[in-house]
């Protein structure tokens, strides 16, 4: 015993120490894996910052599903209508950054919108933390199935034809100031020639039921929420604002196979962002599960079948990146347009 003692008494300090910071870093370890592991522990939100019944509002919902099936909480969406997407926008870039607040971006609200408005709540680029691209899908022009026929309207060449015979008496919707249906709607009086009072809307849904009931002629809608209304019989589909004909709906002509209007493209996308600063683990825990929903085939053919999206996941460096470009793209468009929300 006293020869054990003494063999104790004389081990060297640095083996002691090594030791030590071994069982440090090992505890540190096991922490952050604890912690990886824990998040989350409560229903998560997914803030849509349009009215319910719109193409984010579908999408929004699709994920949510998904994502709440991946990690075994809730996912809640939540609709902050208002500001062409800014309000709804602007609380996420102020809430935690703890991975239980998100927001479904759009090319209004992190691209169009830092061109569009004189003033801006937040920043784009340096107020979240880009997670995933979700989809990117093209506009369909629609107008009232009624008033179309009564106004002799079965295509794209007979609307401009009744805009230039009609100055100053087309009201045409969109989702809100800044979305890509705003962007559209300028885009096409620019390069038509024509005449068009736009009247913005808290969202895709309210736009949408005052053109059915009559009240405005004309949108340019994401087809996630506008095709169910055309094949119901209220709206008329006079075409798609892709390059080429969709492969979900190619009965459909692009509005460009219009003269004058070749080269008219107005595509729009969603993404799934954080506030800035939450943990990359959260952020990368989340990207996968995003990827793998969107690489779901039964979740591909859906949003094929009910709106023409593509799904497209991204990483989160690829999804900051793609910001990046898409406002110096819309940028240039809203100068050329002279368009302003404020």
């Amino acid at each position: 015993m006293t020869q054990i003692f003494k063999q104790k008494s004389h081990t060297p300090l640095a083996v002691i120490t090594t030791i030590f910071y071994c069982a440090l870093l090992l505890a540190a370890s096991q922490a952050q894996v604890f912690a990886q592991t824990a998040w989350p522990t409560k229903p998560i939100k997914i803030i849509v910052p349009f009215a319910a019944g719109g193409p984010g509002d579908v999408l929004g919902r699709t994920l949510a599903f998904e994502l709440a099936n991946a990690f075994g909480q809730p996912f809640i969406v939540d609709n902050r209508a208002g500001g062409g997407g800014n309000i709804g926008t602007d609380v996420v870039a102020k809430s935690p950054n703890d991975g239980y607040t998100l927001v479904l971006g759009t090319v209004g609200t992190h691209a169009i919108n830092k061109s569009l408005y004189s003033s801006m709540p937040y920043d784009p680029q340096k107020d979240f933390a880009p997670i995933s691209l979700v989809a990117e899908l093209s506009n369909v022009m629609v107008v009232n199935a009624i008033n179309a026929n009564a106004r002799g309207i079965n295509n794209v060449a007979d609307f401009i034809k009744y805009a230039r015979a009609n100055p100053d008496k087309i009201n045409a919707a969109s989702a809100g100031n800044g979305t890509s249906s705003h962007l559209a709607i300028e885009l096409f009086k620019t390069m038509a020639g024509v005449s068009m009072a736009h009247i913005p809307y808290r969202g895709s849904g309210p736009a949408l039921t005052d053109l059915m009931a009559g009240n405005v002629d004309v949108m340019f809608d994401n087809p996630l929420s506008a095709m169910p209304q055309v094949k119901a019989g209220k709206l008329k589909a006079l075409g798609i604002t892709s390059a080429q004909r969709s492969r979900a709906f190619p009965d459909i002509p692009t509005v460009a196979e219009a003269a004058p209007l070749k080269g008219f493209v107005v595509n729009t996308w969603f993404g799934l962002l954080a506030p800035a600063g939450t943990p990359a683990e959260v952020v990368n825990r989340l990207q996968q599960e995003v990827a793998n929903a969107l690489n779901n085939p039964a979740v591909k053919e859906r949003l094929l079948v009910q709106g023409g999206a593509t799904p497209k996941a991204s990483t989160p460096q690829e999804f900051a990146g793609f910001i990046d470009t898409e406002i110096i793209k819309w940028g240039a468009i809203v100068k050329a347009s002279g368009a302003r929300a404020d």
